[in-house]
């Protein structure tokens, strides 16, 4: 790889699929417009017909707000699946190099996962998709959810190489382990993977008729999501021992907040299986229950995202990696918790305040908390905007800083 670069993106790394992760999120955001503002009787999602028919008898405010949802979501998955192919071809060759051989042998070889991550995110997206674009899918949709299952399952399994391969060369090799370099939640990115593909899996359970379809979807996601949990509280302990001693690394300074999309993947992959539960077999939780489960989420989100702040604003992150002249791949994770925040407020405001009768839908106290949510969706969107030009315009003002 020429050491001739003419962008920060031309030095490659891993976490550059967080570049694709991100974009796929906000589409979620705007997915959030359709899920909750749209009707949709009879069906846990809203689809083409639920959103043609709200835009033709809706008043003006739905109609604008359908038009931004349905642009939103087209030019979001386009930037999801444009960064996505770019890392793969990018990653193709980046195999290829020293550089990777290098990093195979470090603490940054999870960073592999952000492959997976992005993957499993874009399947996701592209569901989004099918609802809102293509009319008639919910006839047959049945058919579709063994082949997501399918597809979630060897996500998964591509996961969970990745770990092995790592887990098993620091575990019985070593001392190769560095752990003065894990001053960061950077370990947590393969639980930030795990629960994606979590999630994923969980889409069945609370969409499909057929027993065995949303059975499997329970177990096989509950599975993953364990699994996620499990590595999250091991990774989170080992790297909170280093950072008293050593203090955060400033390059990794945005995985502090890593935490708040995992508790929002999770929080919707609990949604899915309580709601498979109750309409496949019978199980019955009351709302005022999802609400405190989703205020316990949030709230653990927000004391992440607390101490995510305090750090990279101590460390001067923003001022050297967002605003400055210094650029760092890494800085794309400041994206998932703005995101991940914008879809856990519409969540608790709906499925919990409202579903639990706190507040009246579209009342003006609905409407304050929804803006906080839109508030960080479209700063989240000016955030993407701004490291997509560092990153991938053709003029750079600094040198790549890699995030490990």
């Amino acid at each position: 790889m020429s050491t001739q670069t003419k962008r920060p993106a031309d030095t490659y790394s891993p976490l550059y699929f967080l570049a694709s992760l991100g974009a796929g999120g906000l589409s979620v955001t705007f997915f959030m417009y359709l899920m909750f503002w749209v009707p949709h009787p009879g069906k846990p999602v809203p689809t083409f017909e639920d959103i043609s028919a709200a835009f033709a008898t809706g008043s003006t405010p739905m109609q604008i707000a359908i038009v931004i949802a349905v642009i939103g979501i087209a030019a979001m998955v386009f930037l999801n699946l444009k960064y996505l192919i770019w890392n793969l071809t990018a990653y193709k060759a980046f195999k290829q190099t020293d550089a990777y051989v290098a990093l195979r042998n470090s603490n940054a070889e999870s960073t592999l996962l952000a492959m997976p991550l992005a993957m499993a995110m874009t399947v996701n997206g592209l569901f989004i998709v099918g609802l809102v674009y293509v009319p008639g899918l919910w006839g047959i949709v049945e058919y579709l959810f063994p082949m997501a299952l399918v597809a979630f399952a060897l996500i998964g399994f591509l996961a969970f190489k990745m770990i092995a391969d790592f887990l098993g060369r620091i575990l019985t090799q070593g001392g190769i382990f560095d752990v003065t370099a894990n001053n960061s939640f950077a370990q947590m990115l393969p639980a930030f993977a795990l629960s994606m593909v979590a999630v994923g899996l969980s889409a069945p359970a609370a969409m499909s008729h057929s027993t065995l379809t949303a059975g499997l979807s329970l177990i096989l996601s509950t599975f993953m999501g364990t699994a996620a949990i499990v590595y999250a509280l091991v990774a989170i302990f080992t790297a909170f021992n280093s950072m008293l001693h050593h203090g955060t690394a400033k390059e990794a300074g945005p995985t502090l907040m890593v935490v708040v999309p995992i508790m929002t993947i999770l929080g919707i992959m609990f949604l899915r299986q309580d709601h498979g539960l109750h309409e496949t077999f019978g199980a019955h939780t009351a709302k005022v229950d999802t609400m405190m489960m989703l205020a316990r989420l949030l709230t653990v989100q927000i004391l992440f995202a607390l101490l995510g702040m305090l750090v990279l604003r101590r460390q001067g992150y923003f001022t050297d990696f967002v605003l400055g002249s210094k650029t760092s791949p890494g800085s794309y994770a400041l994206v998932c918790p703005g995101v991940a925040l914008a879809v856990m407020i519409h969540f608790f405001t709906n499925k919990g305040l409202v579903g639990a009768g706190l507040i009246e839908k579209f009342s003006p106290s609905f409407w304050v908390i929804t803006a906080i949510a839109l508030i960080f969706q479209f700063a989240m969107i000016a955030l993407v905007i701004r490291l997509n030009r560092q990153h991938f315009g053709k003029q750079a003002q600094g040198k790549a800083v890699p995030a490990e």
